[in-house]
């Protein structure tokens, strides 16, 4: 495969990953961070500029830096994931299956979600700035 080619393919794949993982920012179940992080590993095999895009994004990067240096997630994140999760598979629980063997999958499926983000570390807050004092 000639290296042109090959950039494609891994700018096409990163490009698929992004669309997967904000499509799994909204959809429960679904990962974000491993579709994002797979993006960024194609896109800095690939395009420095797709990479650097993907990277600074303030709604995507987060995800990607908070992964790669350890931080965590914030009380706020593991909040809003597990409020779209439970919305997300009560809905589906609710309105979209019959069979109760289904629904308690689902609430299993949910629970053992529920566990792993509440095992996740909380990101420590942002420092604030010291002012200067000048004496």
């Amino acid at each position: 495969m000639t290296a042109r080619l090959w950039k494609f393919v891994l700018i096409a794949c990163g490009s698929v990953a992004v669309a997967l993982g904000v499509i799994g920012i909204f959809v429960p179940l679904m990962p974000t961070t491993v579709f994002l992080l797979l993006a960024a590993a194609c896109y800095a095999r690939s395009s420095e500029r797709f990479y650097r895009q993907l990277v600074d994004s303030p709604w995507l990067g987060t995800y990607i830096r908070s992964s790669r240096e350890g931080r965590g997630m914030s009380h706020g994140q593991k909040a809003w994931t597990l409020a779209l999760l439970w919305i997300g598979i009560g809905a589906s629980a609710i309105w979209s299956v019959d069979a109760w063997w289904i629904r308690t999958l689902l609430v299993l499926i949910a629970l053992a979600v529920t566990v792993h983000v509440a095992r996740i570390k909380v990101a420590a807050p942002a420092p604030l700035p010291h002012p200067d004092v000048a004496g």
